[in-house]
């Protein structure tokens, strides 16, 4: 029968198979941006940010099974299915052919990637934080393809363009989902002195 996950139930799915911090770390700064978008949308705020806590959910254990391993974790865990959807959306293009079509979905697929470079661009400041990073301090960094290498800027500018919003409103965007969860991603570093 499905069932509507609740945020516990999801935290112990994904650490059932991802053990490393790095990805826990990645997987609570997208719910929490996925969290502030909602609210932000004037949507659900719960539905969204568990699906950005588990979107990766076999990425450890199942890299090459990247997002299908995913739909048979959370369905034979009876998710509901625009759960299901939404996290495999996300690899659209790459892994997925599931293209991304709701609100939710687009936000998932466009924020995924950018956290990885806010949070880069956040380790290398004196402060070691977001809570007192711009989008500039990002937008810096965005042509020098060896800074932060991993990230495909292009999976992010789509995203934008599915969302009909700047990179510039993306990356405030993504900043200020990640600060409100900056201690547990450990990017709160040294408060600004005001």
């Amino acid at each position: 029968m499905v069932q509507t996950p609740t945020r516990a139930v999801a935290l112990d799915l994904f650490r059932q198979y991802n053990k490393t911090e790095s990805l826990l770390k990645h997987a609570l700064s997208v719910e929490g941006v996925m969290r502030y978008m909602a609210a932000k949308a004037g949507e659900d705020e719960e539905k969204w940010g568990i699906i950005g806590l588990v979107h990766d959910l076999d990425y450890e254990m199942y890299p090459d099974q990247h997002c299908t391993m995913s739909k048979k974790i959370l369905t034979d865990n009876n998710w509901p299915e625009e759960y299901i959807r939404a996290v495999v959306s996300h690899g659209w293009g790459i892994v997925s052919d599931t293209e991304p079509i709701t609100q939710l979905e687009k936000t998932l697929f466009a924020m995924d990637e950018l956290t990885g470079l806010v949070t880069t661009s956040a380790l290398v400041r004196p402060t070691r934080s977001v809570m007192d990073m711009e989008a500039k301090s990002v937008k810096k960094k965005w042509t020098d393809k060896r800074f932060a290498a991993g990230v495909d800027r292009t999976i992010i500018e789509k995203g934008a363009a599915m969302l009909g919003v700047s990179l510039d409103e993306l990356i405030s965007d993504c900043i200020l989902g990640m600060r409100t969860v900056a201690e547990d991603i450990g990017l709160k570093g040294i408060a600004p002195q005001q």
